[in-house]
């Protein structure tokens, strides 16, 4: 149907003109006719539509059909839910089942609980019956059998030193634990009595009685103390085997060692025995002034062994002449040897307690009375030390034997691991000495330069012998350096050279070690000369000069023993590194000096109050001093610099100076705003005097141009100190007339030495009157340069 009505199109219906506009409206005839032409496509319509349904007539009446069948079967359906609902409703099977479930979940409760306490009832028996059995056991005399049930019993009661209960266990258990408890003390007292022989006369029950309170530690601990004691008047260690309490003989010292063992304080017990032995025998086999021999002696009785000693004597073998590993180390081991059999009484498991005990004591007192007091002093011994090693090794093997150390713990191989890195503790001492070594130098040396140096270092062909005195390596010049600088390079190349002939291991840190003797001199030379760094003399130019040479040879190392050194630490090994450190440290303190030598030249010439009214005899005199002043620093300043400093060095931080000087001089003149016709006169005599005075000095800096030329530089004094040109012109200019001065200014003369056209303009102007030709002259200059 959609299909035909969308088939309709309504524009088809009207004529061609009407459709012209779309917005024109529409008339009653052209109503009209629209609605008789959709009637008539209406009923086209309805009859397409009627010949369909005629044309699938089967088709509808199948449809229809399978629809009839679909109702009444869900009718169906309904009836029969509706029976089944019926049918439910009329009987409670629901409450039924749910009666059913609760009773079922409150029987596998009920059948639950009773199983519990079944079994908390048979652990109880359980722990009764073994609480009787104890008891029984111990009335049998059954010791070892007791202590081990009590000590099951007191895990499984849960028995701890405080006295909390936890509320929610039963209140049987601490019925059970009392029974423990008295059981206990039973045992206890068994323990300690019962030791003896199994008829127990009169007196030893009355003992029983008198010890019924103590604890079983001190007691048994009171038997081992009696049964090892040291003698010191005799100089023996005593173990008897039959013990006495109060005057009663018959306990044996392996039942006291038992009894410890079973309750599990047997390292409790043998305590004070380790500290015993370690104090008196094993720190005398350790005694490098008396060596000692240890002898082992048997007192056997008729019948039984009652007791045995170690006697700690002198050693009478004229062979031992000094303490040796091979010495000390039987030593140790005889006496071992006699704890095993003697104390411990050859039982594995006492003589692995034992040593748990003295072992890492004993190690440690090896270590530093012996080991650490052989390590060898000088690399080529290193070899020697292989026999000790072998002798530490043979001796923890035999330690091993006879189970007083573990075969298996890597903890008690101290005193291998130890000898066997000896290479480590040879070089870690080597390298605290060698720094020791050079911090012991640096803060010893004076830093006293020598009285008489030459300046070249050599007097007729022939090296001057001058102390200190040394030539760089990349710099064709020499210079005088403090004996530290010297010593601490003597002392890096022997070091480099052990370095060369040591194994890797020792070898790195040697090569570390002259790295840190370096730093040391930066670390502590600045702290120790602060105060002299802070003024003008000869040690701050010395400190120039260390560092200057240090830094030269630094980088002449790595050409000197790099191919010597062990391959595993030529890629590690460079001191490349450190010698900008030096060179940059040189720079800083000669840049220093330079600032404190300006400093005080400046507030010499502020003396001179600008040079203003020369022509007064008094501010000529005051001017006059301060030009004295400034001489005299400078000649100072020669007098420490010029024997000390390199010729290159001295040249360029004397000419800094100079400059620092004439240019203050030149511009404290030359920003004079009127300047009388005497006046002019005065002041150029003082820069007269002050060059006069610098004459020499002047001369001794051109000298070394020479010098410098021979390596085809050709710098004269006038390019290093530009200001000197500048005031030599301007002495000149003082007395010059005014057209001859702006002739020079139009040559190009005074452009030359520095001067400015501002500068000549207000020159002109502070010397001469307004005039005409000042005023033609002044145009002439302002409309040159």
């Amino acid at each position: 149907m959609d299909a035909l009505f969308d088939s309709i199109n309504v524009r088809e219906l009207l004529s061609a003109q009407d459709l012209s506009d779309p917005t024109t409206p529409l008339s009653a005839p052209d109503l009209r006719l629209l609605i008789q032409r959709l009637d008539s496509h209406s009923l086209q319509i309805k009859s397409k539509i009627q010949s369909y349904l005629l044309s699938h007539h089967n088709d509808f009446a199948n449809l229809f059909s399978v629809c009839d069948d679909a109702v009444s079967r869900s009718n169906q359906i309904s009836d029969d839910v509706g029976q089944l609902l019926s049918s439910i409703s009329g009987r409670p099977i629901e409450a039924e089942i749910g009666q059913i479930m609760k009773q079922m979940s409150a029987t596998t409760k009920e059948v639950r609980e009773k199983k519990g306490l079944l079994e908390l009832v048979r652990a109880i028996l359980e722990i009764s019956e073994k609480l009787k059995g104890a008891r029984e056991g111990l009335r049998n005399g059954r010791l070892r059998f007791t202590a081990e049930e009590l000590r099951e019993l007191k895990k499984a009661l849960r028995v701890s030193d405080d006295d909390r209960v936890d509320e929610r266990e039963p209140v049987v258990y601490s019925l059970l634990r009392k029974q423990w408890s008295e059981c206990f003390e039973e045992g206890i007292n068994g323990i300690t009595f019962c030791l003896v022989d199994e008829k127990i006369s009169e007196n030893e029950r009355k003992l029983k009685n008198k010890f019924m309170a103590k604890n079983i530690q001190e007691v048994l601990v009171r038997f081992i103390g009696n049964a090892v004691q040291f003698e010191r008047e005799s100089n023996r260690i005593r173990v008897k085997y039959v013990l006495s309490v109060d005057g009663n003989d018959g306990i044996e010292l392996r039942t006291v060692l038992e009894a410890l063992d079973v309750v599990g304080i047997l390292d409790y017990g043998l305590a004070k025995v380790a500290d015993l032995m370690i104090k008196h025998v094993i720190s005398a086999a350790l005694n490098f002034g008396a060596p000692m021999s240890f002898v082992a002696e048997v007192n056997p009785d008729s019948q039984v062994m009652t007791e045995a000693t170690l006697n700690i004597v002198p050693s009478s073998d004229p062979k031992i002449e000094k303490m040796d590993g091979e010495t000390i180390y039987s030593g140790i081991i005889q006496v071992i040897k006699f704890i095993n059999n003697h104390i411990c009484l050859q039982d594995v498991s006492w003589i692995r307690c034992f040593g748990r005990l003295t072992w890492p004591r004993i190690s440690e007192l090896i270590i530093s009375n012996f080991l650490l007091k052989v390590v060898p002093e000088d690399a080529s011994k290193l070899a020697d030390f292989l026999k000790i090693i072998k002798c530490t090794s043979e001796f923890e093997t035999a330690l091993r034997e006879m189970k007083f150390i573990s075969a298996s713990d890597n903890k008690d191989n101290q005193l291998s691991n130890f000898a066997e890195n000896v290479e480590v503790h040879f070089a870690s001492r080597k390298k605290t000495e060698i720094l020791a070594k050079a911090r012991n130098l640096l803060l010893e040396c004076d830093f006293a330069a020598p009285q008489e140096y030459t300046r070249n270092g050599k007097k007729d062909g022939v090296a001057a012998e001058t102390p200190g005195h040394v030539d760089l390596l990349f710099l064709s010049e020499s210079c005088v350096v403090s004996k530290a600088a010297i010593q601490l390079m003597k002392l890096l190349h022997q070091t480099l050279k052990d370095v060369c002939l040591s194994s890797p291991r020792v070898a790195f840190e040697f090569y570390r070690a002259a790295r840190d003797a370096l730093l040391l001199y930066e670390v502590v030379i600045p702290v120790k000369l602060e105060r002299q760094l802070d003024g003008i003399n000869q040690v701050a130019v010395l400190m120039y000069n260390d560092c200057l040479y240090l830094s030269q040879e630094i980088l002449g190392l790595a050409f000197e023993y790099r191919s010597d050194f062990p391959s595993s630490i030529k890629e590690h090994a460079m001191f490349v590194d450190m010698a900008p450190r030096f060179h940059l440290m040189a720079e800083e303190i000669l840049q220093r000096q330079i600032k404190l030598v300006i400093h005080n030249l400046r507030e010499a010439l502020d003396g001179a109050d600008g040079f203003q009214n020369t022509h007064q005899m008094q501010q000529f005199q005051s001017a006059k001093f301060s030009i004295d002043q400034v001489v005299f620093i400078l000649e100072k300043v020669r007098m420490i610099w010029e024997p000390l400093l390199l010729a290159s060095t001295y040249k360029r931080s004397m000419c800094m100076v100079l400059e620092s000087v004439f240019s203050r001089v030149t511009k404290d003149i030359l920003l004079l705003d009127d300047m009388a016709a005497e006046e002019t006169l005065e002041l150029q005599r003082l820069i007269h005097v002050m060059l006069e005075s610098l004459i020499s000095l002047l001369d001794a800096l051109a000298a070394l141009q020479v010098v410098k030329s021979q390596e085809g530089i050709t710098c004269t004094l006038d390019d290093l100190i530009p200001s000197l040109r500048k005031i030599r012109k301007l002495a000149d200019l003082l007395d010059m007339p005014l057209k001859s001065i702006t002739t020079a200014w139009e040559s190009g003369q005074l452009h030359s030495c520095g001067f400015t056209s501002s500068e000549v303009v207000d020159f002109i102007k502070a010397i001469f009157q307004d005039s005409t030709l000042r005023r033609e002259c002044l145009g002439r200059i302002n409309g040159g340069f």
